[in-house]
């Protein structure tokens, strides 16, 4: 049984190593991607611009926005090429099964 305040957005079986995906959570834009077998959540909005990182690339730990390439580690949330400068957030995961369950952001 999920933790209060944890929503199922996928399922790990269809989400490979490399993958990632932007998916919404309570009114939130959420990317969720599977590093190297863990997944991982982030905001999936660039903090330097108005875009989603979900469209972007994924490079290993760095996720690339498609707006103006600017880079955030997909597991911590900090930003690693400018233009971004501003750390987006990092939510929390819980994986039931095969379910992926994000919950509320990390304080």
């Amino acid at each position: 049984m999920a933790d209060p305040g944890f929503v199922k957005v996928a399922q790990v079986s269809d989400l490979r190593p490399g993958e990632m995906i932007g998916v919404e959570v309570s009114d939130q834009q959420v990317l969720v991607s599977n590093i190297d077998g863990t997944i991982h959540a982030i905001d999936d909005m660039c903090s330097h611009a108005y875009a989603c990182l979900s469209d972007g690339e994924l490079r290993g730990k760095e996720v690339e926005c498609p707006l103006h390439g600017g880079a955030f580690n997909a597991i911590t949330g900090e930003p690693i090429a400018p233009p971004a400068n501003t750390s987006v957030r990092v939510f929390q995961v819980q994986i039931e099964g095969d379910d992926i369950l994000i919950g509320p952001p990390n304080s």
